[in-house]
């Protein structure tokens, strides 16, 4: 029935536009002339609002993927992105009750033996989950998250069909096989079934909170691991103010300012300093303490996406990002290949040339109006042309870094965030490539170095007792295959010789003044030039 259903919102949102309508099957591309369900959609509908109608149509799981999409502007044409990053994760919420029999189910024990209070309607209801507000015994506020009941079936099913849908976009439209579908939904498999074990979201939670203890401009609360299971999370509860509520933000005094500088430190401190970095930072997650407006602090809820780049991404990313403002183009374009991040075989002038023309007309706007992301997005749209490999850690970072951004110019439309961030790369990178740098790394391995000191003489003797036997094996075996190598070179002169013979005395057989002189001489004829063939070609 699900199959079913896809097929007719496929058909009355005409999703068969976006295809090559010559790769469609005949019995396709007739069906969709005749079916009448076309001339109900406005045909001034875009194809991009069509899409977007369509898996809002599908459901949940389906939307999900549609807003996983919209953040890959490195894939996407900008008015489809757009498009879907409208979509709405709205679903009406299950009933209080089912939430009391799951939240007793997994503790094992009567919900009133571990809250004072639960509000049996919900505060807030998404997709996978939903939110209930409660109390514990201690007095502490806590919000609890529920897993909405039987959504794991319907996200493995959906999924399956998600994969089908991909593999005929790479097959029937040109234009898709660059968005690299299976590689997306494979993406989004991972990150949609890690969000139905919220023990992995309070694990994101409890690592960012440790990350930020007593820090001033970001509060992370509190997970009740006690209280805390697959299927349910109980977290402290916050108080703030949603973060895109700016007129609430300006009337309690707010230095907006410093709120969206501080945005900006908090996501460069995340990626390069802790290398653990929260990687859903919409507004509907980011909320500001009602505590002292003039020294404004961050509170960050909904871990269930967290990024991370390793050391060797934390550099380069640094480096290229020092280099694009420095104008160095041939420097970023060596960091690319040098990262892996496109092929080694990569010609370093012509991906030089292509960046300079995608950035150069960026820096005709003064700094404070460049975009960090499309910065990002823009190096990305044009390594892709260059084979880059998709680096999800790296679309994740970018599809961060926009939101903060936008965020931050929406609290204060003069942010230059490349002033904000230029000081904070600086010193990383000093400290990551400066004396200290090399004196830490000393001190951190001279305990280990030290420790293998009596040992040296001995694994020096070894070393090259192996290197002495590699190479007496290496000989050996260049011996055989140099053996090898003539018997096969044998083989094949014996095999020339006679097969030119055949195919020779085939011809001279087949010859009128020769034919009297052989019996059955077309069989002869024949056995000999075939053999004779054979033997060409196995020379």
């Amino acid at each position: 029935m699900r199959s079913l259903k896809i097929a007719w919102i496929f058909a009355y949102y005409r999703l068969d536009t976006f295809f090559d309508q010559p790769l469609l099957p005949w019995y396709v591309r007739g069906l969709c002339r005749l079916l009448p369900w076309r001339y109900f959609v406005p045909a001034k509908r875009s194809q991009s609002e069509r899409l977007r109608l369509a898996l809002e149509a599908l459901g949940p799981v389906f939307i999900k993927f549609g807003q996983m999409l919209s953040t890959r502007r490195d894939l996407l044409p900008e008015d489809l992105a757009e498009e879907l990053a409208r979509l709405q994760d709205r679903v009406p919420p299950f009933s209080g009750e089912r939430a009391r029999r799951i939240i007793e189910r997994e503790l094992k024990q009567p919900i009133e033996a571990v809250f004072a209070r639960f509000d049996i309607e919900p505060m807030a209801s998404a997709s996978v989950a939903q939110v209930h507000a409660a109390t514990l015994h201690t007095g502490q506020e806590v919000v609890v998250k529920v897993i909405r009941p039987g959504i794991g079936a319907v996200i493995r099913q959906d999924v399956a069909l998600l994969y089908l849908i991909a593999r005929l976009v790479h097959a029937l439209w040109a234009e898709g096989r660059r968005l690299r579908p299976v590689e997306v939904v494979s993406e989004y498999e991972q990150t949609i079934f890690d969000e139905l074990d919220l023990r992995k979201e309070a694990a994101n939670g409890s690592q960012l909170r440790r990350n930020f203890d007593r820090s001033s401009i970001l509060y992370v609360p509190e997970v009740f691991w006690d209280y805390t299971r697959q299927h349910i999370l109980v977290m402290e509860r916050i108080h703030g103010i949603p973060v895109a509520d700016i007129a609430q933000l300006e009337a309690q005094g707010s230095d907006m300012k410093k709120l969206a500088e501080r945005g900006v430190e908090i996501f460069f401190t995340q990626v390069f300093r802790d290398s653990f970095f929260h990687a859903d930072m919409h507004p509907g997650n980011i909320f500001v303490s009602r505590d002292n407006p003039s020294d404004p602090q961050y509170i960050a809820v909904d871990f269930g996406i967290i990024g991370s780049l390793n050391a060797e991404d934390q550099s380069y990313l640094a480096r290229n990002i020092l280099a694009f403002f420095k104008r160095d183009y041939r420097q970023v374009a060596q960091l690319h290949i040098d990262s892996g991040w496109v092929p080694r075989d990569t010609n370093v002038h012509a991906f030089e040339t292509a960046i300079r023309s995608v950035c150069e007309p960026i820096f005709e706007k003064p700094l404070k109006d460049i975009s960090f992301g499309m910065v990002l997005l823009g190096l990305f749209q044009t390594a892709r042309r260059f084979n880059m490999e998709v680096q999800p850690q790296l679309v994740l970072l970018q599809k961060t870094l926009l939101n903060i951004e936008g965020l931050g110019r929406q609290l204060y439309p003069e942010l230059d965030l490349w002033q904000t961030a230029k000081p904070f790369l600086e010193n990383w990178m000093q400290e990551r490539m400066g004396a200290k740098a090399v004196y830490r790394h000393v001190k951190a391995q001279a305990p280990e170095w030290l420790e293998k000191l009596p040992h040296l003489p001995q694994m020096v003797y070894d070393s090259l007792e192996q290197l002495k036997l590699h190479s007496a094996a290496d000989a050996r075996v260049q011996l055989l295959l140099l053996e090898r190598r003539q018997t096969d070179q044998q083989r094949q002169r014996r095999h020339l010789l006679l097969g030119s013979a055949l195919l020779i005395g085939a011809v001279l057989i087949a010859q009128p003044e020769y034919r009297s002189l052989v019996a059955g001489w077309p069989w002869y004829a024949y056995l000999s030039g075939g053999l004779g063939g054979l033997l060409l070609w196995r020379a």
